[in-house]
């Protein structure tokens, strides 16, 4: 018998050991596979390695939010003095979890959280979950972790947005919102509190705007899977720490874009990404996208760009006009395609391409997550119209699909290079 007695793989370390695998070998591609890296990166990189890498709990003593997706507000819940963290899971590990609980037809992503729950195994567990009810597959998935045991609380939400009766039902469902996250944690929800978390979560997002500002040169000083990162990030890092992470990231990026340092090539195609949402570590088609010598230089997803491109607009600063500014936000803003009619969300790529100058469109849609694959049609459409070369893909969450994956993205690139350089004739 060896001297040194062999420790027993509980179910719980070895897929903290999977998923650390996935995490790190996301992190070491973005780190080490393109060149002029971004110094200030490092936080973010170490921030994920910190949390997926070695299970280290970031909000100690501190109410854990969990929401299961971006209409849920996070002004609101940082003015009760929670921490919102988004439970959209990105590891093919949990997926795995999840395929043993879910049809094998359902969404990776709600496979992936489902799997997350089932396993009850977080560096930051939330103490409650606020769910909306937003596309049929998490609306029911949210049932389904009620039954772990978890306290979960639907949040009714409209399926069109154009219509008064819509808006006001929506405003209706953020106050009874509201109303149960101050209950549940025993402290009144005030102007000064609320006005405060507002205009915190409003600078946040004016550092985002100011760093997309940076992508729109032709001279691009961040890759796309960095940016997704970033946006990532603020999912479940401390606000103060993410804010103050990109102040110094903007600085670097004024010093890059003086000193004329391109993270592209001079003939790398700009792209505008869409679809279902890159989470970490699923970064499986933008990585290939930049690894085949493009740029995503904007996106139109529910991890990225929506989470922050419209902000809270105030006309008068009490209570209930702020609660009601802040449901316009989340409903008047929205582009997800759960809405019967979604002309808002092709009109937004179509501003993306011409404001940042992209050569193309490349649409994911995870296999299962029927909104996405349904209204792929009306997009592909609207792009032929407008002249812009898109990709469409079907993915999931597993790596078997590398290569032939990598094939088409190749193949699509080599023709973008092919179409500029017989424009530049």
């Amino acid at each position: 018998m060896s001297s040194i007695e062999r420790a027993i793989e509980t179910p719980k370390d070895k897929q903290n050991r999977h998923k650390a695998m996935e995490a790190i070998k996301i992190i070491n591609s973005i780190k080490d596979d393109f060149k002029s890296p971004i110094q200030s990166m490092n936080y973010f990189y170490d921030l994920f390695e910190k949390v997926y890498c070695k299970n280290e709990p970031l909000h100690n003593g501190k109410t854990k939010i969990g929401t299961m997706c971006i209409q849920i507000p996070s002004e609101i819940i940082y003015a009760l003095d929670g921490v919102p963290i988004r439970l959209c899971n990105g590891f093919y590990t949990d997926d795995e979890i999840g395929s043993d609980l879910l049809p094998q037809k359902a969404c990776p992503l709600v496979k992936a959280t489902v799997g997350h729950f089932a396993s009850n195994n977080f560096t930051d567990k939330p103490d409650i979950v606020f769910s909306p009810t937003t596309c049929d597959q998490k609306t029911k998935a949210g049932v389904i972790v009620k039954n772990f045991g978890y306290k979960v609380v639907d949040v009714d939400f409209p399926r069109t947005k154009e219509s008064e009766g819509s808006r006001e039902y929506w405003r209706k469902s953020i106050k009874q919102f509201a109303v149960e996250l101050s209950k549940f944690k025993n402290k009144k929800l005030t102007k000064s509190n609320l006005e405060v978390s507002i205009k915190k979560i409003g600078y946040a997002q004016s550092l985002y705007h100011k760093l997309s500002e940076y992508r729109k040169q032709e001279i691009a000083p961040i890759l796309g899977v960095d940016m997704f990162l970033i946006t990532n990030a603020f999912f479940f890092d401390k606000i103060d720490s993410w804010i103050e992470a990109m102040e110094v990231l903007l600085k670097e990026m004024k010093t890059r874009v003086e000193e004329k340092i391109n993270v592209a090539g001079k003939m790398s195609p700009r792209i505008v990404f869409t679809g279902s949402p890159p989470i970490f570590p699923n970064y499986k088609i933008p990585l290939i996208i930049e690894q085949s010598d493009a740029l995503i230089v904007a996106d139109e997803t529910c991890s990225s760009n929506r989470m922050f491109n419209d902000m809270v607009a105030v006309d008068e600063w009490n209570l209930y006009d702020m609660i009601d500014s802040i449901s316009d936000k989340y409903l008047k803003a929205c582009t997800c395609p759960i809405f019967t009619t979604n002309d808002d969300r092709i009109r937004r790529i179509i501003d993306l391409v011409k404001n940042y100058k992209a050569d193309a469109v490349v649409y994911q849609a995870f296999a299962g997550c029927t909104v996405y694959e349904m209204e792929q049609r009306s997009v592909l459409d609207a792009m032929e119209k407008a002249g812009i070369p898109i990709l469409y893909i079907e993915s999931d969450y597993s790596p078997s699909q590398q290569g032939q994956l990598s094939t088409r993205i190749e193949a699509f690139v080599e023709s973008l290079k092919t179409r500029r350089r017989n424009k530049n004739r």
